[in-house]
């Protein structure tokens, strides 16, 4: 994959579709054994999407959200915020058809270059059955405290 096809730019009100269909591709799976119907399912997501979204919103107002695009498509969302003493991965999630492709890692990869360079941990909070747990380990992030339905993990740079 050549480096320079990811792009990010902060998100519009016209993205909200699209962040949609981001977050339903990330909690389809988990749904499937409740047995709802399609739209029993559509209508819980929707509620959840507009309740994570605000949630967001409001409790990171520094925070850049932006959207994810390689080749000029948009693949995904990434939700950051830099702060004095962390770097605070608040949320990223890539449309199914472009994970595993080395996307994400590259981007953790960068994040984690720059965390270094300033002398200053990552974290993220992460449910316990996402499949990304195991990119985290490898990546040096550490397990520090269990949340009930999330780990709150973090890493911590290293010194130049």
């Amino acid at each position: 994959m050549n480096e320079q096809n990811i792009t990010f730019r902060s998100i519009t009100a016209e993205d909200l579709p699209f962040l949609k269909k981001v977050y339903f591709s990330t909690r389809l799976e988990e749904l499937k054994p409740a047995g709802w119907d399609d739209a029993r399912i559509n209508e819980f997501l929707e509620m959840q999407f507009g309740f994570q979204h605000k949630s967001y919103t409001e409790n990171y107002p520094a925070a850049e959200l932006l959207i994810i695009s390689l080749k000029h498509n948009d693949v995904g969302r990434l939700y950051v915020e830099r702060r004095k003493n962390e770097i605070r991965i608040i949320d990223i999630a890539l449309l199914p058809e472009y994970r595993g492709r080395g996307i994400g890692s590259k981007i953790m990869k960068d994040i984690l270059r720059e965390a270094d360079g300033k002398e200053l941990p990552v974290t993220i909070h992460v449910e316990h059955n996402n499949p990304a747990l195991s990119l985290y380990a490898r990546l040096g992030f550490e397990i520090i405290e269990d949340k009930g339905v999330y780990y709150f993990m973090e890493y911590k740079c290293r010194e130049a």
